[in-house]
């Protein structure tokens, strides 16, 4: 019978009851029934969040970060511990940074004397927005005086045991973009006198796509959803178009969200819908400091990341900008959920 390193039963516990954004009671039992083993100050910043303070007596502290909500999927993997929550899966790999994090946890139980103290976060609502800054305003980096924070992510695109990295940007500024378009309905016989919000969309949509994106910085803009009417015979009164935007850079993300917000103002001009594009609060870009990674690259070696621009982006944590962050991503098999084999 095969026996199970302690960070293989974590994951796979914590594989087995995936929650989302805020509300994570038994993923927070699970963390603090864990860390309460470990010698460490156990603390709650915010009612979803838990950290785990190592105190060395040193002068200042490093943070390590996970994340701890999961995605609304159903698993379908058949694993021996695959989800128990209907229609919520750790599919984005959440679990398994916990379980990296509490093993650090134990190594770090071990040791007597280390430069700096050290200090856990384990984020909410990642996947959502808010999580990370939320647990930022709280003063916990400030209160005791962490230097750098580092983290982890699990990445389907490196072999096993492999860890990747990039000096500067790294992950890009993300928000979700939406324009809405009211018209008014009417039927066809008469659609003269309605306005056509669906068309609206359309030349939105239209003229975004053609718009010339920076690509030194890398950035991305695209639409994947539309709705607009109720019925098939009427033109539309209503419409509404979603996508993302990514930029490696804040003054390229700037400067398409200014394109994209003056198309708005076009359409409405020229369709006589009203119109509007709304960016949600999203992430900011995640750049890690060139003289850390390098000096985290004399203890063991990162290759160079490549693709970066056209991935799922995270942020380490809205901290990002003010401290330091270095994200190792590696995988076994398959995704980044299914097919780790731990």
């Amino acid at each position: 019978m095969q026996t199970l390193t302690p960070m293989t039963v974590d994951r796979r516990a914590l594989h087995r009851i995936p929650e989302l954004g805020d509300e994570l009671p038994k993923t927070m039992d699970y963390l603090q029934d864990v860390l309460g083993t470990l010698g460490c100050e156990v603390f709650f910043p915010l009612d979803s969040a838990v950290c785990a303070y190592f105190d060395f007596g040193a002068a200042d502290a490093l943070a390590f970060r996970a994340e701890m909500d999961a995605l609304p999927i159903a698993e379908q993997t058949g694993l021996p511990f695959s989800s128990q929550h209907s229609g919520k899966m750790h599919a984005c790999g959440h679990d398994g940074h916990m379980a990296m994090a509490l093993e650090l946890g134990r190594r770090i139980r071990t040791k007597q004397v280390l430069p700096h103290n050290i200090l856990l976060l384990f984020q909410p609502a990642e996947e959502t927005t808010g999580g990370a800054r939320r647990l930022c305003e709280t003063g916990v980096l400030e209160r005791l005086r962490v230097k750098a924070v580092f983290a982890l992510h699990l990445w389907p695109g490196l072999s096993a045991g492999m860890i990747a990295g990039l000096p500067g940007a790294m992950m890009a500024r993300s928000a979700e973009v939406t324009f809405t378009a009211e018209g008014r309905c009417a039927h066809f016989c008469s659609a003269a006198s309605g306005r056509d919000a669906l068309a609206a969309c359309v030349e939105f949509y239209s003229r975004a796509a053609a718009l010339p994106l920076p690509q030194a910085p890398q950035s991305l803009l695209g639409f994947g959803r539309m709705e607009a009417g109720s019925v098939r015979n009427a033109v539309a009164g209503s419409a509404r178009l979603e996508g993302s935007l990514r930029a490696l850079d804040d003054a390229a993300f700037c400067s398409i969200q200014e394109a994209l917000e003056t198309i708005s103002r076009h359409v409405a001009q020229t369709s006589g819908c009203a119109g509007a594009v709304h960016f949600s609060e999203g992430y900011p870009a995640v750049v890690n400091p060139p003289d850390l990674l390098r000096r985290a690259s004399a203890l063991f070696p990162i290759e160079a990341l490549t693709n970066h621009g056209k991935r799922r982006f995270f942020i380490l944590s809205a901290a990002a900008s003010r401290t330091v962050s270095v994200f190792g991503l590696r995988r076994d098999i398959g995704t980044a959920h299914g097919g780790v084999r731990f």
